[in-house]
């Protein structure tokens, strides 16, 4: 039977669609549809428009990029007709969403820089707002993804540019259908199933389009559930669990005056969620305000943040009380983002409730955050008592249930008594299934060994040992921050990504931080490390954190067999205060900040500080007791070194740290215990999800991986047996089938380089093999690459070759360089050797592949000309220098470029990183080229531009 075509696969779906309610209607290029968007307009509005009149209506539409022209598609425009009438125009329709007007149509042409047919097309009252591409069955659906980007390259803002109106891109190839917001920066990983309440996902193309592309849905989705966010410029669309979440609240809200709350996967998006629910909820009539709470000053600044990114000014965040009652009394300020600090102490003290006599009869809305934190004491009990009108719900990844209940005051309470009923679940396993959040790879590292004699060792069981002398063992926190220093690059991608490092105490984290300074002063590493945590007056009183105890101290350890060495410097004494703020100095001198503790604003803007540079990866661990260890967000972040005894909801919050999506290297979240976690792991597993989720959860052992690695191998082999058979490959067909084959062995290696025990000597490839079919992938990158486009595309333009899991920055030309001056002095047979290892380090690395030509033309050309190895750089130097300008001169003749205006537009772009724009280009240009000609000559000049910065400025090293 053969495979479905990609036009049976439209037609179906066109036919569907109709079916569905959209109107068939035929537009094959940009005249027909402007000549329907003028039909469609004027029977939405009930107008006519002369020529005169809709070409001010297209000059409105026609402005800014993508995320300019979603804020015009809910703005009206007051178009004033020939007459001189006033009137206002709608676009889309917001209240009353089914009552848009809708079309389908199919293979619009456009032409931008290159000509592109768009596979379907949903239109809203003749406004290009879903654009649907699809695939054959069996093809990658990363496919269709990378095609959409493509035609955001070359055509979709071509002329009028309506196709940036699109808010919503479906993929599909019949069996897999995804969806996803209009923005560039998204990743194929940002990109989502549809699924049904019980998150069943909906994946068929047939079934997807009945749910979603249902015309009354779809307007849903369209006008209620797309966040235009102000901080980055960009549109969000919610997930479907985050859909029925806020529809859960909604209803709720509209239809009763009960509570309840969201069991939503830490990791999930659970503040988008909660911004969407509060935004709808603020414009319900009988809501009279929303207030979101958090409980901690640090959550409060993100959170804040992170709202007011949604919606610029949305928020207004609280510095203090007063100014929190100010904002609760105040009819104007409907939404309000504060800590269950400051409402406790607003509704506690006298001299403010006059001011908030009236909210007490008010309906009025709070959302807890993190409500598995902050709702156990008695603040619970006086927010409901204060405000009688009040509903509540809580978001919470791990609900409090009688098994991880603490006792307080009031008892044992669980989420369900103080919230009532949850509306709606989304479990870390349909998490990971839907691919939403990653799995966990949790290592055990350590055994406890006792000697016996001389030279035998035996093991001894963990019960019975005096744990807490054993933990605090000067030599096993020695072993232990040498384990990390030794292993964190591994674990780390290459310092690509970064790690928490969280312990029982702070004593302890004193120790630590102080050993890795001192291996630091020693040259054992160059690892960036920062701290912060909790000091308190009352220096007796070092569990006061201000945290529920998530932990507890007669938990088992597994610790890291301990050998007599050298005591730590540190003085027992020593107030903690003291010594947080010697370690902020060394941050400050670091960075170059002057953060300390002697105010709590100077500390709020240390934590700020610090969890900015964590995101931004400018440092490789922090070390923390609690703080961190649940709402705050890295996508960097991949890897949780424990030693502290962790339980339930607690560990599910730590563990969690690791496991957002990022990048194709981060494939898991590494959690390194130096701790006997293993049954409290299944147990908070078993609580949180079911008991028979470990599996889902939790990666699978390191044989394991090692067994689908040369499985691997054999596929690839089937379709190049040897290295040299790839140059021999027939067809695209088979050289794509050779890059998929090795990008499934690249994504299986770079999972299994995490582990500790990793080891080519256990695969079915060896290191040098792996690195010479990796050469031969980045030849056939290069080969797409470098390619002119044409009218028929490729069937690897659209292939993602997922290029950073080889890139490694620490391999550059100053690397490249000591190798060199290795050569020095050696054998005949060594320097052969090192030439060989050095050629292919050139080959296989993607940053240097550009300069490999160059770089063995001085190892065969000057090298042999060099008697001191100390003269290897300065020679290098003076040779890169003068190909550098043979290699500008030359783009200056063959494109007829002013020399002096090349230079200057090279220090533009190394300075903003951005693009040259088409005039910059032109400028330059000695003889200027027709209109039609602009576009080549721009790219072929921008190609070459970027390509020299490649060669000779990027990836150099110091």
């Amino acid at each position: 039977m053969s495979t479905q075509s990609e036009q049976v696969l439209e037609d179906n779906l066109v036919k569907q669609l109709q079916a569905l309610g959209y109107t068939y209607v035929a537009l094959p290029d940009e005249a027909a549809l402007l000549a329907n968007l003028k039909t469609q307009l004027e029977a939405h509005n009930r107008v006519t428009l002369t020529a005169p009149e809709f070409g001010r209506v297209l000059n409105h539409l026609h402005k800014g990029g993508v995320f300019d022209r979603a804020k015009t598609l809910r703005d009206k425009l007051q178009l004033t007709k020939d007459n001189g009438e006033s009137i206002y125009l709608e676009f889309i329709q917001q209240e009353h969403w089914c009552q848009n007007r809708f079309q389908v149509t199919q293979q619009v042409r456009q032409e931008g820089a290159y000509k592109n047919r768009y596979d379907v097309t949903l239109l809203v009252n003749g406004l290009p707002l879903v654009q649907i591409e699809l695939k054959r069955r069996g093809l990658e659906l990363k496919e269709a993804f990378n095609q959409i980007n493509r035609y955001q390259r070359h055509s979709f803002g071509a002329s009028f540019g309506l196709f940036q109106y699109v808010q919503v891109f479906v993929i599909s190839n019949g069996v897999n259908t995804k969806y996803y917001a209009n923005n560039r920066h998204q990743t194929f990983k940002q990109t989502f199933y549809w699924a049904d309440k019980a998150n069943k996902l909906i994946t068929q193309l047939e079934a997807f389009s009945q749910a979603f592309l249902e015309p009354c849905h779809l307007a849903k989705m369209l006008t209620k559930y797309i966040v235009l966010s102000e901080t980055h410029k960009v549109l969000m669309v919610l997930r479907p669990y985050q859909f029925y979440a806020a529809e859960a609240i909604i209803e709720r809200v509209r239809t009763s005056d009960k509570s309840g709350y969201i069991w939503h996967a830490t990791g999930s998006g659970k503040t988008l969620t909660s911004f969407k629910a509060s935004q709808l909820l603020v414009a319900l009539p009988k809501v009279h305000k929303v207030v979101f709470v958090v409980d901690r000053k640090d959550l409060d600044f993100q959170t804040t943040k992170e709202f007011n990114s949604f919606s610029a000014g949305s928020v207004d965040g609280t510095d203090n009380t007063k100014a929190l009652v100010q904002q609760l009394a105040d009819d104007g300020t409907k939404l309000i983002v504060t800590t269950i600090q400051k409402l406790n102490t607003a509704i506690s003290q006298l001299r403010y409730l006059p001011r908030l006599e009236k909210l007490q009869t008010e309906r009025v809305v709070f959302i807890f955050d993190e409500c598995h934190r902050s709702q156990f004491g008695d603040t619970h009990r006086r927010i409901k008592a204060f405000f009688g009108a009040a509903q509540l719900f809580g978001f919470t990844g791990t609900p409090i249930f009688a098994d991880n209940a603490v006792r307080n005051e009031l008892g044992k309470r669980t989420t369900r008594e103080l919230f009532d009923e949850c509306l709606h679940k989304y479990l870390i396993t349909d998490a990971i299934k839907d691919e939403n959040v990653l799995r966990f790879s949790v290592e055990y590292i350590g055994r406890y060994r006792e000697k016996e004699g001389s030279h035998t060792a035996i093991d001894i069981e963990v019960e019975d040992i005096d744990t807490k002398e054993l933990l605090e063992a000067p030599q096993r926190l020695e072993k232990i921050t040498d384990y990390i220093i030794d292993n964190h690059a591994r674990k780390t991608h290459g310092r690509e990504l970064t790690a928490l490092f969280c312990v029982s105490s702070v004593d302890t984290l004193i120790r630590y931080y102080e050993l890795f300074r001192q291996r630091k002063a020693e040259g054992r590493h160059q690892l960036k490390i920062a701290t912060i945590f909790s000091y308190t007056d009352n220096e007796a009183d070092k569990g006061a954190n201000g945290l529920l105890p998530d932990f507890d101290d007669d938990d088992l350890a597994l610790p890291i067999a301990a050998e007599p060495g050298p005591a730590l410097a540190y003085t027992a004494h020593s107030h903690t205060r003291e010594k947080l703020d010697a370690f902020i100095q060394d941050y400050n001198t670091q960075y170059n900040t002057k953060y300390s503790t002697k105010d709590s604003q100077s500390f709020y803007n240390y934590y700020n500080d610090l969890s900015k540079r964590v995101k931004n990866r400018e440092v490789d661990i922090l070390l923390v007791v609690n703080m961190f260890l649940t709402g705050f967000d890295s996508k960097p972040l991949n890897t949780l070194y424990v030693d502290k005894n962790l339980k339930h909801h607690g560990l599910i919050q730590a563990f969690s740290r690791t496991n957002r999506l990022y990048t194709e290297q981060k494939s898991q979240g590494n959690i390194v215990c130096f701790r006997n976690l293993k049954q409290a792991t299944d147990d908070a597993i078993a609580l949180f999800s079911n008991k028979d989720a470990r599996d889902i959860i939790l990666m699978e052992p390191y044989e394991d991986y090692v067994e689908k690695f040369n499985a691997a191998v054999a596929e690839l082999l089937k379709v190049a047996p040897t290295v040299a058979s790839v140059d021999a490959l027939p067809s695209e067909d088979e050289e794509l089938a050779f890059v998929k084959a090795f990008r499934e062995l690249m994504r299986l290696k770079n999972v299994l380089t995490s582990f500790a025990d990793f080891s080519f000597d256990q695969l079915d490839m060896s290191a040098q093999g792996f690195e010479d079919y990796k050469s031969k992938y980045l030849d056939l990158y290069d080969k797409v690459k470098n390619s002119t486009p044409k009218e028929k595309e490729s069937i690897l333009e659209d292939v993602d070759f997922e290029l950073e899991l080889i890139h490694r920055d620490e391999i550059n030309v100053a690397y490249i360089l000591k190798l060199l001056a290795k050569l020095n002095g050696a054998t005949a047979a060594e320097q052969q050797q090192q030439k060989q290892a050095i050629l292919d380090i050139l080959t296989g690395e993607a940053t240097l592949r550009s300069k490999r030509e160059l770089i063995q033309k001085f190892i065969n050309e000057n090298l042999p000309h060099i008697d001191d190895a100390e003269d290897v750089p300065a020679t290098f130097e003076a040779f890169w220098a003068q190909e550098q300008q043979k290699a500008l001169d030359a783009i200056s003749n063959e494109e007829k470029l002013d020399p002096l205006k090349l230079q200057a537009l090279l220090g533009t772009y190394l300075f903003t990183e951005r693009k040259p724009l088409i005039d910059e280009v032109i400028n330059m240009v000695e003889e200027k080229p027709k209109f039609l000609q602009r576009r080549p000559v721009y790219e072929r000049v921008v190609n070459k531009v970027i390509g020299f910065v490649d060669t000779f400025i990027n990836g150099m090293g110091a």
